[in-house]
């Protein structure tokens, strides 16, 4: 389980994504991210597509952009130095992105221009996903149990507690037309009305729960602390354990065009699956980086994040 004392700034990104090592930044709302030539280089920790053009968030306020597949990257600058820790587009113009501090940033531009919509420095608890169900409706939530919702397409945001407990919400994601949040303490939980209620589920683990990844129909892996994955193949009321051959925290899922599911995780770890997420083989990163984060480019290519920054991975990784 995370670190639960709300007076240390050591809190989730790549580590309540991880048991997080990394001292959050506080910034006002007109201190903008300074451009850093060494920024495709540093921690990243989000990536979402736009288009077929590819953007990267993380410390300091980076946002990286990429419209050459992930050759090459231009920083944009944006209004705040709060570490960035994820990101999504609801179409190629219209994303948001999400950090410390309850940063929420928006562009309409795809990605080239970005405005702060909503930040509390006094607050201070980061948020660790986000999600839109369409262009209008999102969630944003993240340590402490908080969870924002907006219905005008991130121009406001409001407040709300979805369970009397203050787990942490590490990410949320949508299967078929059911909303997940993976959280801490063994914690999983569903919406069945687009985000109006949630009920918790219980898988048979009590450790923190960081991501998820949808698979086909009502299929599902929830993924966590210490190798630990997870399938229920009828949107959660069942669950039984992958075995993964490693202990090592696990982050990110990606399920490719061609089919090949990939979660990722500490140490270089990365799990590659050929049939549909039933079973994982393990591969190691040589370099043993740390992953938060894996996207597909437009070209079939997998693009990675996390603590060496951004790269593409070598396709020998992933047979």
């Amino acid at each position: 389980m995370c670190p639960r004392s709300k007076t240390s700034h050591h809190i989730v990104a790549l580590t309540c994504l991880l048991i997080l090592i990394m001292v959050p930044i506080t910034a006002g709302a007109d201190n903008n991210s300074v451009a850093a030539r060494l920024a495709p280089e540093a921690l990243l920790l989000g990536a979402a597509r736009a288009g077929e053009d590819l953007i990267v968030v993380g410390e300091r306020g980076h946002l990286l952009r990429s419209t050459d597949l992930g050759k090459s990257w231009q920083q944009i600058i944006v209004p705040t130095q709060a570490t960035l820790t994820a990101i999504t587009f609801i179409d190629p113009q219209h994303g948001w992105a999400v950090g410390h501090d309850l940063t929420i940033l928006k562009t309409t531009d795809g990605g080239q221009n970005w405005h702060l919509v909503h930040q509390d420095i006094d607050e201070q608890p980061p948020l660790l996903s986000v999600f839109f169900l369409d262009i209008n409706r999102g969630f944003a939530l993240g340590a402490y149990g908080t969870f924002l919702e907006t219905d005008d397409g991130g121009r406001t945001w409001e407040q709300r507690w979805i369970s009397e407990d203050d787990f942490h919400l590490n990410a949320i994601a949508a299967v078929g037309d059911h909303l997940f949040i993976a959280a801490e303490a063994g914690i999983v939980y569903r919406s069945d009305d687009q985000g109006e209620t949630f009920i918790e589920l219980t898988p048979d683990y009590s450790g923190s729960f960081f991501g998820i990844l949808p698979l086909k129909d009502t299929s599902l892996l929830l993924f966590g602390l210490r190798g630990h994955l997870f399938r229920s193949d009828n949107l959660g009321e069942n669950w039984r354990q992958l075995p993964t051959d490693t202990e090592a925290g696990l982050t990110t899922g990606l399920q490719l065009k061609d089919g090949t599911s990939l979660i990722a995780g500490l140490s270089g770890t990365l799990l590659v699956s050929k049939d549909h997420g039933q079973s994982y083989s393990v591969r190691q990163d040589p370099d043993r980086k740390g992953f938060s984060k894996l996207l597909e480019t437009a070209d079939g290519g997998v693009l990675a994040v996390g603590d060496f920054g951004v790269t593409l991975l070598p396709q020998s990784l992933l047979r």
